[in-house]
Parts: C-alpha cells; sequence; structure tokens
C-alpha cells in the first residue's frame, strides 16, 4: 500500500517536501491542506508585490502541484476543520509546514495606540491576504518609524516611499496603492537595537532604497564600521561585506535630493510609543528610544535617549507560529517543537515552523529534502490509515467548502483577467470574493 502524506501548508517549505515525496516515491499520496483558498504562502503574501520575478518560483511548485498523486484542498483550516489529532490518525505522515504567521509585538507603553500596525498586517494589507482586508492604515502624517533591520522591515520603508508608477507593474492591492499614492511622508525611519552588521537584510533589498523615485537614502557615517570582521564564515564575510559597501554608497547622500528622507537609526532601542489623546483615542506621536552598543552581540543600552517623530509606526521584529493550530509549540510558542524536524512519531515540521522565519526561499528546497529524508528512514505504510478517503468523508460531514487545485487556478485566471496592465494580477482580498469567482 503506498504512503499517505498530508502536508499543512503550500508555501515554500510544504511544496519543496512535496517534490521530494513525488521524486523518492512516486505511487505515495500527498494531500496538501491549506486555510486559504490560494496556495503559496508567503511567494503570494509575504513576498513584497514589488519583487514579481521572486514569485515566479510558483511556476515551480505548480508543476508539483498538478501531479495525479497530490491534491490541494484550499479553505481548510487545521484546528478549525480538522483537528491535529486527527490528522496523525488518518495518515501515515503528517508535514506541518503552516509557517509563523503572527507578527511578534514590542510589548513597550503605547504599543496599542492608534498608528500603530505590526508588520504582519501591514505586509499581509499590501498584498492581499484576506486577514487584513480592512486593515485601512492612516499613512496620512509626516513621519513613519519602521521597526527592525531585516528584509520585511525595509520592504515595509520602501513600499511606503513608492510612488504609483513604480506599482503599476506589482500586484499591490488596489486600496493599498491609493493609500501609498496619496502618503505624503517626510520622513521614514528604519530603526535597529544593533548596527548595521547585525541586519538580517539583504544586498538586493538595500539597494533598491537607493533606486526610489521619491525617496532618498540617508544613514550616519560614524554608524558604520571600516569593515568586516574577517573571523567570520566565509559566506556570511561576503554578505555582510556587500551589505556595507551599499550602506557606504549612501554617505554623504544630499537630504534635498528627493521629497522623502529614508533614514537608518542603527544602536536605536525603542523604549515607548509616545502618544496624545485625539477624538477620545491615543494617537502615536512619537517613538523614545535609547542608544545602545553592542557588546558580546547584545544590545546593551547606554542611557542616552532621544525622541523620533512618529505619525505611523510599524513594528518588525519576527514572527511566531500561530497556536489555534494544536500542534505542539516549543515554550515560547514561536516554531513546532521539533528535533531535526522530527516531532513526534509520524508527524514533522518544515520551514519557518521548524526552525523560525529566516533565511530565503531557496534554503526551504535543502530544508524540507532533508526533512522527508527523515520520514522516509522512520515511514512504513499503515493498511490502517484511512488517508484521503477518511479525510474527505470528515470534511464533507463538517459541510466544509474544500477548493482544489483546479478551482484555484479559475480564482488565478479571474484576477490575471481583471488587472489593468502591467499589473501581473487583481488580487481577490478576501475569501468570499474568490469562492464568488467559482460560481460566477
Amino acid at each position: 500500500m503506498s504512503l499517505t502524506v498530508a502536508v499543512v501548508g503550500s508555501g515554500p517549505g510544504g511544496l519543496y517536501a512535496v517534490e521530494a515525496l513525488t521524486k523518492n516515491l512516486p505511487d505515495c499520496q500527498v494531500d496538501v491542506i491549506d486555510r486559504l483558498p490560494t496556495p503559496y504562502g508567503l511567494v503570494r503574501f509575504g513576498v513584497a508585490p514589488d519583487h514579481q520575478t521572486t514569485k515566479n518560483v510558483s511556476r515551480v511548485y505548480d508543476k508539483h502541484m498538478q501531479k495525479d498523486n497530490v491534491r490541494y484542498l484550499g479553505n481548510v483550516e487545521l484546528g478549525r476543520d480538522v483537528t491535529y489529532d486527527e490528522l496523525k490518525d488518518m495518515y501515515d505522515a503528517v508535514i506541518l509546514a503552516f509557517g509563523t504567521p503572527i507578527g511578534r509585538r514590542l510589548v513597550v507603553p503605547g504599543e496599542e495606540a492608534v498608528g500603530v500596525y505590526n508588520s504582519d498586517a501591514v505586509v499581509g494589507w499590501y498584498s492581499g491576504h484576506p486577514d487584513f482586508e480592512n486593515l485601512n492604515p492612516d499613512l496620512s502624517g509626516k513621519s513613519a518609524v519602521v521597526i527592525g533591520i531585516g528584509n520585511v522591515a525595509l520592504d515595509v520603508a520602501r513600499l511606503f516611499a513608492r510612488t504609483e508608477a513604480e506599482l503599476a507593474d506589482t500586484d499591490t492591492t488596489d486600496f493599498a496603492v491609493d493609500t501609498i499614492k496619496n502618503a505624503h511622508f517626510d520622513d521614514i525611519y528604519i530603526v535597529g537595537r544593533r548596527g548595521p552588521l547585525d541586519g538580517t537584510f539583504t544586498r538586493a533589498e538595500l539597494g533598491e532604497l537607493g533606486e526610489l523615485e521619491r525617496g532618498v537614502a540617508l544613514l550616519k557615517e560614524d554608524q558604520l564600521p571600516e569593515e568586516v570582521e574577517a573571523d567570520l564564515d566565509p559566506r556570511d564575510l561576503r554578505e555582510k561585506a556587500a551589505n556595507l559597501k551599499v550602506l557606504r554608497s549612501y554617505i554623504g547622500n544630499d537630504p534635498a535630493a528627493n521629497p522623502v528622507k529614508v533614514h537608518f537609526e542603527f544602536y536605536a532601542s525603542p523604549k515607548e510609543f509616545l502618544t496624545e489623546t485625539r477624538d477620545g483615542n491615543e494617537h502615536v506621536v512619537g517613538v523614545r528610544v535609547e542608544r545602545t552598543r553592542v557588546e558580546n552581540g547584545r544590545a546593551v543600552g547606554t542611557g542616552e535617549e532621544f525622541t523620533i517623530p512618529a505619525d505611523v509606526v510599524v513594528p518588525s521584529v519576527g514572527y511566531q507560529a500561530e497556536p489555534s493550530t494544536g500542534a505542539p509549540l516549543d515554550e515560547w510558542g514561536s516554531i513546532v517543537e521539533n528535533n531535526d524536524g522530527r516531532v513526534e512519531p509520524g508527524v514533522y515540521a518544515v520551514g519557518w515552523a521548524k526552525r523560525g522565519p529566516t533565511g530565503t526561499i531557496a534554503m526551504n528546497r535543502k530544508d524540507s529534502h532533508g526533512v522527508v529524508d527523515l520520514l522516509l528512514e522512520d515511514m512504513s505504510p499503515d493498511s490502517d490509515k484511512s488517508g484521503r478517503a477518511g479525510l474527505d468523508e470528515l470534511l464533507t460531514s463538517r459541510g466544509v467548502r474544500v477548493v482544489s487545485y483546479e478551482e484555484w487556478q479559475k480564482i488565478e485566471q479571474a484576477e490575471v483577467n481583471a488587472a489593468t496592465p502591467p499589473a501581473p494580477r487583481k488580487k481577490f482580498t478576501s475569501i468570499q470574493a474568490m469562492l464568488d469567482a467559482l460560481d460566477s
């Protein structure tokens, strides 16, 4: 009897696991489950909409999903439509690939103020994630502060500084384009507790901040080291040296060159979001930060404090797992508790669910293939498992509207048809709109 596997999550981690499974076991049965009608996870909702070339990796995933022994079951949520224990009982193996979708909180005073939006919400809003269709952030102020020095923070700062023309060939949501084109920021600050060589951004994202039509990248020369320490891993050394070269190219930029000044502010730890009362609500007006220095890899406060004006604040300080899935999480709730991908007998974790929100899309391939190798070492088919037949019966009994891969393709085509070139697609931004497209 062939092996039956349920893969929960259809982002890069999950679909590279599908690739490895179908390559090594051509007769296995793989069911890919996702809580949204749309597959591809962070490729659709996390990769910045102005990075369309990166999104083309979905063409590779499409080939895996169309294999005869692979099914897609969209609009099926773990913990709501089927429980963790039920999946374990029905399938020979379960691969958890649902990522870490919840943005971490800074937990500082003033975080609940109007004008503070976590990065998961902002990224979801401009990327068309149904959870954030109604975010409606107010970008009408003069100053925005993005807290974090990773690629997501740089994406948010860059998108906030884009012109309507720069967004024309992207799949940014219409409501986000309307809001961004009408933004009047004079200053956008990218704030990090550590130094420039501690950032998790990449050279490409850094370089894009120097190519904005209405933005100019600015930084303080005294916050940049002369060179990268040579005792690093050769790959890390190359990456950090490339980043430092880009950052140094911004020294001496004329603040008056473009209307939007994009400031890097390293060695600055947020302590409080300052607020004022307007219309009965607390609105953010600034960020109180403490100057830091890095000792043994940790940011240590110096006692020196200053304030950055802010009409909008976007914390971008990491992500954590969704607890409602019922899967076992580590003590911090950050990831699925696992040992190199093994969770418990018959259950495995890949991608960000396994290791946290780190690494590139390409890194997931090696990671997922390695976990599937462990699965193959451990597994033998169990003739008593009901597999996909059991899942189908359960979902039918619960009245779940399952979206197949063929139906997803219909949704995708409707998005493409609705777009105004050069935009590649006009995304449906609610689950109901996606389902309605299947009935039109």
